[in-house]
């Protein structure tokens, strides 16, 4: 009896895999011609554009929000959402700050040792996050809905706890990581980029961070496999609770205090520098590294419309003109990967 043989598999097929990775590394920098263009028409706008001081100053301004940047392109690589990161800039640093300083400078009248002002902050940003990620994975609610509502009630506990009013005696401990220089570069601009190295290595080359693509591509799919999908998501939530409480301590530190609004806003230049830099709001795609040059876009733009001396009140309506035409150029460059 003839027995009939399976062809085996073409070594050709791992070929496209490859070719595909190699694109997605590309797809981490088809925002740098956009920062190409603007570093070029930005030297036209001021001289003073390309000075090393004001490029220093770009990435300096911009460190607090890489870091939500950073924080949110953890959790949309996950396949959830988190709004209340803005508020977290502005209310933990203002809790961390009062459990420290006087009743006459605005504190609870705890007046707890000043070097504990930095990690308390950091812990009232994971209790945030680790709130939101038990009402989302335990009750299975709406990430967007749960957060958007975390985003007003967190604000909102600032405002009252600080009677809407900003605070400015702050511990020298506390002013440190915002406003000290490390070999001659703020010490913000090390901790964010030492922050993003991070990520960039434990999601490219650990099994934890790989599963963060595994469960905003199929969470389903991912529980299968043995991730523990709740857990991750639960972590996730905490860690982006913490960074964004980070971002409020150097931004805290860079303006000397801490105002009633420090932080509104943001979440949507964090969403905005995310998407143009190729993270998918479907979950599952995406890079931090893609997401560090979605910032240096909107930093640089805003440096350029700050030097030419472009209005405040129209400066929201440039900001969108520009995520729009950088997000069409990214697709254009990236292909529908990126969808």
């Amino acid at each position: 009896m003839t027995t009939t043989k399976t062809p085996p598999t073409p070594p050709a097929v791992a070929a496209p895999q490859g070719r595909r990775i190699q694109l997605g590394r590309f797809r981490d920098l088809t925002l740098v011609p956009v920062i190409v263009v603007l570093l070029i028409a930005g030297s036209f706008v001021d001289p003073v554009f390309l000075t090393m001081g004001n490029l220093t100053n770009v990435l300096q301004q911009q460190s607090a929000l890489a870091l939500v940047v950073l924080a949110e392109a953890l959790i949309l690589i996950a396949g959830k959402f988190d709004l209340s990161l803005e508020s977290t800039v502005g209310m933990a640093p203002a809790v961390g700050v009062m459990l420290v300083i006087p009743v006459a400078a605005g504190g609870f009248g705890l007046e707890l040792p000043g070097i504990l002002a930095i990690p308390l902050c950091l812990l009232v940003g994971g209790l945030v996050g680790a709130f939101n990620g038990f009402l989302i994975m335990r009750f299975q609610l709406s990430a967007f809905i749960v957060t958007l509502a975390m985003m007003i009630v967190v604000h909102g506990l600032q405002l009252g706890l600080t009677q809407g009013k900003s605070l400015f005696e702050l511990p020298e401990s506390f002013l440190y990581l915002g406003s000290a220089t490390w070999l001659g570069l703020p010490a913000a601009i090390w901790i964010t980029g030492a922050l993003f190295a991070a990520a960039i290595v434990a999601l490219g080359y650990f099994r934890v961070g790989r599963s963060l693509y595994a469960i905003g591509g199929n969470a389903d799919a991912a529980r299968a496999a043995g991730i523990r999908v709740e857990r991750v998501l639960w972590v996730v939530f905490i860690i982006g609770g913490v960074i964004a409480a980070l971002a409020g301590v150097l931004e805290t530190g860079r303006l000397g205090g801490i105002s009633a609004n420090q932080g509104v806003g943001w979440i949507f230049m964090a969403f905005a520098a995310a998407v143009i830099g190729g993270v998918s709001m479907d979950g599952g795609k995406g890079t931090i590294l893609g997401a560090l040059t979605g910032v240096l876009v909107i930093g640089l733009v805003e440096n350029i419309l700050t030097l030419k001396g472009v209005p405040g009140e129209w400066k929201q309506l440039v900001y969108g003109a520009i995520i729009l035409i950088a997000l069409m150029i990214s697709r254009l460059a990236g292909g529908k990967a990126q969808d």
